[in-house]
């Protein structure tokens, strides 16, 4: 019972947080018209095509990438009105391990909504390295480096502007499916997944369109319903798209691409591992075991935690540490 109390209060400070930042920026709130025009478009959309890359839709020549030391940049193919989110970037945590570093294997680090700051990460990729692994931190749009002025760090990810919603996620699953590409074409044999929260959202729905070696999910959104209206998280923004006279059913129409649980996994299930917190109401358990069984049987395990603290992480890392002492088989 009191660590019930103490995981939901982490959980209150946190989302009472959220919900404040959503409340500053209750002037972006969507209206119905542009929403359902938005959705209107989006209905011609499967994910291949919603998540293309641009040299698969023909739009562009192929990626040009710019490295920094251990900073790596690219041009977002989504260009947007805040000239900071343009541009891509992630920090390269390479190992000293190998003498040919850029072909030693690679994992993908995937932060969360909001993340404060990068220094456990940092850890992480520091533990990694020493396993001959290089460590690959993406920014996701509007954060880290990639804040507009005037806004706090991701406070522009998740707001009652709906399309803007839709249009960060899309551009974060195309940004990170580019990330992975590069890190094969360098000469990673094995590139793999760490995903936390919205990171793990994005991951999951990458899933369906880039093969990984694993990939490790702790308490993503599987149920985009929930989230939106029915998430201690997410009260500001279900208040202020009902005044709108925007209810779930417009979701309804936009979750082929958004729910991760409506796409395949192109990773082995075995390889997939979710995580997640006994006491979360942000990503309920019930809903992640039901997306686990949608992947034909990936892994749940669930942890004490509510959807904020560390059990979670501990576990992935001990669950990290078995994937990369067993590769995956090539596929037939």
């Amino acid at each position: 019972m009191i660590n019930r109390l103490v995981h939901t209060g982490m959980d209150v400070v946190m989302c009472t947080m959220m919900n404040t930042a959503q409340w500053r920026l209750r002037h972006h709130a969507v209206t119905s018209e542009r929403l359902n025009d938005y959705l209107d478009h989006c209905e011609s959309h499967d994910h291949r095509s919603y998540y293309g890359l641009p040299e698969e839709l023909k739009k562009q020549q192929a990626t040009v990438w710019k490295r920094d030391g251990n900073h790596l940049s690219w041009t977002s193919p989504m260009q947007g009105e805040h000239p900071e989110n343009n541009t891509a970037r992630a920090h390269l945590h390479e190992t000293k391990e190998q003498r040919m570093p850029e072909k030693a294997p690679s994992l993908i680090l995937l932060h969360s909504l909001m993340s404060a700051n990068d220094f456990g990460y940092r850890k992480i990729a520091a533990r990694y390295n020493k396993r001959g692994w290089n460590v690959l931190f993406p920014h996701l749009p509007f954060h880290y480096s990639r804040t507009p002025k005037k806004h706090p760090n991701g406070a522009l990810t998740i707001t009652s502007d709906l399309i803007r919603n839709a249009e960060t996620l899309r551009q974060s699953v195309i940004e990170l499916r580019q990330l992975i590409r590069w890190a094969k074409r360098r000469g990673s044999s094995r590139v793999a997944l760490l995903a936390t929260s919205y990171g793990a959202w994005v991951a999951a729905l990458t899933l369906s369109l880039e093969e990984t070696d694993f990939s490790i999910l702790l308490q993503p959104v599987a149920d985009v319903t929930h989230a939106t209206f029915g998430s201690p998280a997410s009260h500001m923004m279900a208040f202020l798209l009902k005044k709108n006279g925007i209810t779930s059913s417009a979701l309804d129409r936009h979750a082929h691409l958004t729910t991760p649980g409506r796409l395949t996994p192109l990773t082995s299930p075995e390889r997939l591992l979710v995580i997640g917190g006994r006491h979360d109401r942000l990503s309920p358990p019930d809903s992640l075991k039901t997306l686990c069984s949608s992947w034909g049987g990936a892994r749940y395990r669930e942890v004490n935690q509510g959807h904020f603290g560390y059990a979670a992480m501990r576990a992935a890392l001990s669950e990290a540490d078995i994937f990369l002492d067993t590769p995956s088989l090539p596929a037939r």
